[in-house]
């Protein structure tokens, strides 16, 4: 059991998604306003469909903060549907007497066919409300959270968009992180941003959609979080599941990820510098390769993680499939949709990589009081220089 863990329950076009958070201290201050900003981040980027106008998402505490301060209970968040007013018959929780379409044509790359077999239903809506994307709104609500425990000790989280449609961004050494985010396609490179847009433009009147690739960068992690001794403990084996649990994510690296396994390892592996070249913090490298994780623990190195974002399945112009009362074949149902996905996908992995992250934090450093946490935080950074004995 983690010590930091969450919960959510919703359905797309349902009344709306609650969040529950466990394993925060008491004495976290926390508002509502600091979750706001991340789900504003993910309604945008370039290439979103109609569902983006309807909603504005807000998340509002429920439970678990007392005048601005966490009390170490379990805090809940809801965030309404304002679609759910076109849906009340559909998605009724009581029973209907109108007659209500099923959805009987299945969606290639959906959880559609897999969930109906699984849960044994004869109407694909009841499995494609709750895996629809629509969830990742709470996931980023309770990353938020997440990255407002970490921001007390000086944690920093960024992304941005490598690659749409086969474009790729040609990243600067250094990142202009406004640039980033007033950037239609959250890219770093407003030339390769703009033919981003224009791969985008192009897929739309085909009623075809694109993928990508995106890329998490977090500063201020101390050495340590995770651990080798177990592979469930592995700190780069839990953000991997969490990256891969997001709707449309399809593969993980950290650091050089896939790169490095055309390179020689004399040119992959991070040499660790002498005392002299620490630059202010204790045990620092000359690379970044691995991207601040060796061993399943960070390095204390900027942790870099990269995902791959594949078209989502939902086309404007279906693709053929199969009935599920039939057999027979047809064209797939379609429901509401994007075009891409990748730049508000960033958002959704900074969440992901973030509770993760505030998990090991407070296994790490425990403390039912932020106070508490703060000072075993401040012990531990205080025992990790070199390990000289005296004869």
């Amino acid at each position: 059991m983690g010590q930091f863990r969450f919960l959510t329950a919703g359905e797309s076009h349902g009344k709306g998604l609650t969040m529950i958070i466990e394993g925060l201290p008491s004495g976290l201050p926390l508002a509502e306003s600091d979750i706001s900003p991340d789900l504003g981040r993910r309604q945008g980027g370039y290439g979103r469909g109609g569902r983006m106008k309807i909603e504005k998402d807000h998340a509002e505490i429920t439970a678990g903060v007392r005048h601005g301060y966490t009390l170490g209970s379990p805090v809940s968040m809801w965030v309404q549907n304002r679609d759910w007013v076109n849906w009340t018959e559909k998605m009724a929780i009581e029973p209907v007497e109108t007659e209500i379409e099923r959805v009987t044509r299945l969606r290639p790359g959906h959880a559609d066919m897999p969930g109906i077999v699984k849960y044994g239903f004869d109407d694909v809506r009841n499995i494609l409300e709750r895996a629809s994307a629509r969830e990742t709104t709470a996931r980023v609500a309770v990353g938020a959270v997440a990255k407002r425990l970490l921001a007390e000790f000086g944690v920093v989280f960024r992304s941005h968009t490598i690659s749409i449609a086969g474009v790729h961004a040609d990243v600067p050494p250094v990142i202009d992180w406004e640039a980033v985010e007033a950037d239609p396609v959250r890219c770093s490179d407003s030339a390769s941003g703009q033919r981003m847009v224009d791969a985008i433009n192009a897929a739309k009147p085909d009623g075809d959609t694109v993928g990508g690739e995106i890329e998490v960068r977090v500063s201020g992690i101390p050495i340590g979080l995770g651990s080798h001794v177990h592979w469930d403990r592995k700190l780069d084996g839990r953000i991997a599941q969490a990256i891969c649990s997001i709707n449309a994510f399809k593969a993980v690296g950290f650091g050089l990820g896939f790169a490095a396994t055309g390179m020689r390892g004399s040119q992959v592996h991070d040499v660790i510098l002498p005392v002299s070249e620490w630059r202010g913090q204790a045990w620092r490298h000359q690379s970044n390769n691995h991207g601040g994780i060796e061993g399943g623990m960070s390095t204390g190195e900027e942790i870099v993680v990269r995902a791959a974002v594949k078209p989502i399945p939902t086309l404007a112009h279906p693709l053929p499939s199969v009935d599920l009362d039939s057999g027979e074949e047809v064209l797939a149902h379609y429901e509401r949709s994007d075009v891409c996905v990748v730049p508000a996908g960033g958002v959704v992995a900074e969440a992901m990589v973030a509770i993760v992250l505030a998990d090991a934090w407070m296994e790490k450093f425990g403390g039912d009081t932020l106070p508490e946490s703060r000072a075993n935080y401040e012990h531990y950074l205080s025992t990790i220089g070199p390990r000289a004995r005296a004869d």
